[in-house]
């Protein structure tokens, strides 16, 4: 069983093997399901169904930017979640409190797929899918933390970072469930059918998850630690506020949240949705090829999380984090140039062979306006909306070069025109089998880096604070970082990406994110579980 510096006590009886397969696979497929409910709509959103749905944006990019701003709405409210689920699981227990998340969440989720569309309601659409969203920040706020903190106290000695590792690698399984359910609902359909009203379908689809998740959780027994500080009268009066009181507290939750959840939660995000976003919209993709090929690369990325989890049980946890670190700052930027180049080798050809240079006294684009104000902002607006790379340069006067020709027309026919005479390509592509074993290769490196920093982590956010505070002090430093830093992420990155005309201009986000988390966890990480002597 996970232990802590406090020296708080444990339970003395461990459990069976066959009682923690029970606490493994409840709290798993638990976390599986409360992560697709919330990754549904990351998932349905790269493909600008949401945002042309519920948003009053005549601007396609507008659309999938407030989409992407409703996104991270959710991960917002994680840390309100957090501190109200948390307060709740360290005063009245582990498993009633995920109960109630988990069936608040199934709720939202399925309220998502009710709203009507903006058309049809008008502002009061995005009203009512922002009260969803927020619900399910709420509900995720106070799913992980239980789930995490219910299998690590169990867990037998020496064992913590093997069995929490599979809470760690559910996050994964709810973004590979969505994926599936995406396309198991809409391949048999019609395009329009699905586009009209088939993609409510994986949303209602929670129903279902919710009534197998607490059929199983039900199943579930509370925490022995927390039933031996109950009985022994050591619960904490306050949760919330003894986290920042309790003796070296600040710290470990400073630690937690700008090493930890900050770093691990960009590489995850940037590995899986950055990706996704980058092959159906610059790379032009056709999203179904990209769904596969991201759920392909995802599944085969699983047993990373297990590994990195099991090894931080021997060498420490510290370590493959820092590592993990270190390598994501090498190989990030190569590994999107390598998805790049397989995914649409003819149209990254084009643009290195004839590359795109607007140029004008100001050039300014505003990408959450629905109109740009000038010549050369509405040339800008076309190129993001087709997902074409751009320069800007200063001139006296607006002026568009493609390959070095100057383009007279710069209506949007003239320049469909020219970017067709220029070789681009801009048609759903579908990569070659070959290629398509070199993106999956990238993203699976890009998944390896994300199971060094987030196998372990689990583990490591148990071991850090005391049992009687574990539940806040793990939980708001984790949904702080991971709600702001992670799931601003997409809208961050995109936005960067809109503004610059650079499709991989977005992945600094995440350099500069992991950089401060490096320096950070080698700054004030302690060591929860060092190595063993052999």
């Amino acid at each position: 069983m996970a232990t802590n510096a406090e020296g708080t006590p444990q339970h003395a009886a461990e459990p069976s093997a066959k009682e923690m397969r029970l606490v493994i696979g409840a709290s798993s497929a638990g976390t599986v399901f409360e992560w697709y409910d919330f990754f549904i709509w990351g998932t349905l959103t790269t493909t600008g169904i949401l945002g042309r749905t519920f948003f009053p944006a005549d601007n396609a990019v507008l659309g999938d930017l407030l989409a992407w701003a409703t996104f991270a709405v959710g991960f917002g409210f994680r840390p309100l979640g957090a501190i109200l689920f948390g307060y709740l699981g360290d005063k009245l227990g582990r498993k009633y409190t995920f109960l109630v998340t988990i069936t608040l969440m199934g709720i939202a989720t399925a309220g998502i797929g009710l709203v009507p569309s903006y058309a049809a309601i008008g502002m009061a659409a995005p009203i009512l899918i922002l009260l969803m969203r927020i619900a399910q920040g709420l509900a995720l706020g106070g799913e992980y933390g239980g789930a995490a903190i219910y299998v690590a106290e169990h867990s037998p000695g020496g064992r913590a970072g093997f069995h929490t590792s599979f809470i760690q690698a559910s996050v994964v399984g709810g973004f590979i469930l969505s994926l599936m359910v995406v396309l198991g609902f809409k391949l048999p359909m019609p395009a329009e059918t699905w586009n009209d009203w088939g993609w409510r379908l994986p949303f209602l689809f929670s129903i279902l998850l919710l009534a197998v998740s607490l059929w199983m959780r039900l199943k579930l027994s509370e925490s022995p630690v927390f039933k031996a500080m109950k009985e022994a009268g050591e619960t904490a009066a306050n949760p919330f506020v003894e986290s920042f009181t309790y003796p070296g507290n600040w710290k470990r939750l400073i630690v937690a949240l700008f090493g930890i959840a900050a770093g691990l939660t960009v590489i995850w995000y940037t590995a899986m949705f950055s990706v996704l976003s980058f092959l159906t919209g610059p790379m032009r993709v056709s999203p179904t090829a990209a769904q596969l090929i991201t759920g392909a690369a995802a599944t085969l990325g699983l047993v990373f999380f297990i590994y990195f989890g099991n090894l931080s049980d021997r060498i420490g946890r510290k370590k493959p984090i820092v590592i993990g670190y270190v390598v994501t700052l090498l190989l990030l930027f190569p590994a999107f140039w390598v998805i790049g180049s397989a995914a649409n080798p003819a149209l990254a050809e084009a643009a290195k062979r004839a590359p795109v240079v607007v140029s004008g006294p100001a050039c300014n684009y505003d990408p959450f306006a629905a109109k740009q104000a000038d010549e050369c902002g509405q040339v800008l607006d076309y190129f993001s909306k087709k997902g074409v790379a751009y320069t800007k340069a200063q001139a006296s006067s607006i002026d568009v070069t493609v390959g070095g020709v100057r383009i007279e027309d710069t209506s949007a026919t003239g320049l469909d025109a020219a970017l067709k005479a220029a070789g681009y390509d801009l048609a759903p592509q579908i990569p070659s089998p070959r290629n398509i074993a070199i993106i999956i290769a990238a993203i699976v490196a890009l998944m390896a880096l994300s199971g060094a920093t987030y196998g372990p982590v689990a583990a490591l956010l148990c071991e850090m604070f005391p049992s009687r505070i574990r539940y806040s002090s793990m939980s708001i430093p984790y949904h702080l970082g991971t709600g702001y830093f992670g799931g601003f992420l997409p809208f961050i990155s995109q936005a960067i990406v809109v503004k610059t005309g650079d499709p991989y201009a977005g992945l600094w986000y995440t350099m500069a994110v992991v950089a401060m988390a490096l320096v950070v966890t080698v700054w004030g990480l302690k060591e929860t579980n060092p190595p063993r002597a052999a």
